[in-house]
């Protein structure tokens, strides 16, 4: 949603004369909310919203959903619904993204897990150290901490 979709509102809360007045200078208007909603429309935040509803299915090797997954094959299907193109293995994913820092990371970025110059294993940041991913066979999707310093980060552009 705009703030030029929030104008009405505004006008009632901060009076029509200064509402009008941006809106003829050219002013913004910073709208509480604005920012989160515009994060919540990104392909990223919708990717990690599809890979959290899939918490529970099973893991297949090779499975790319929608009601069985791989690692790679969660955070492919999630993207594609979330209206971006990954590759299919870890590896090709990682090859995909723009790397980004610890620090930068985000959630809805991507978190590749490696030994040495290998990257295994590919789930979605979820926030405060956790991710979604698809573990290994007979275990099921979930959110789990970040057990090891051995990963690198991507951003889906």
């Amino acid at each position: 949603m705009t703030a030029l979709n929030r104008v009405p509102s505004l006008m009632a809360r901060a009076g029509t004369a200064s509402a009008l007045t941006l809106a003829a200078v050219g002013g913004s208007v910073v709208v509480p909310g604005a920012a989160s909603e515009a994060a919540a429309a990104s392909p990223a935040h919708k990717a990690l919203q599809i890979a959290a509803s899939k918490k529970g299915s099973p893991y297949a090797w090779g499975a790319t959903g929608p009601r069985r997954f791989d690692c790679s094959g969660l955070t492919l299907y999630s993207y594609k619904k979330a209206g971006k193109k990954l590759p299919r293995t870890a590896a090709q994913q990682y090859n995909k993204t723009r790397h980004i820092s610890a620090k930068n990371r985000k959630a809805g970025d991507l978190v590749f897990f490696h030994s040495g110059s290998s990257v295994y294993h590919v789930g979605i940041y979820a926030g405060k150290g956790k991710i979604w991913h698809a573990p290994k066979t007979g275990d099921v999707v979930r959110l789990q901490k970040i057990w090891t310093r051995s990963v690198w980060y991507g951003r889906v552009s």
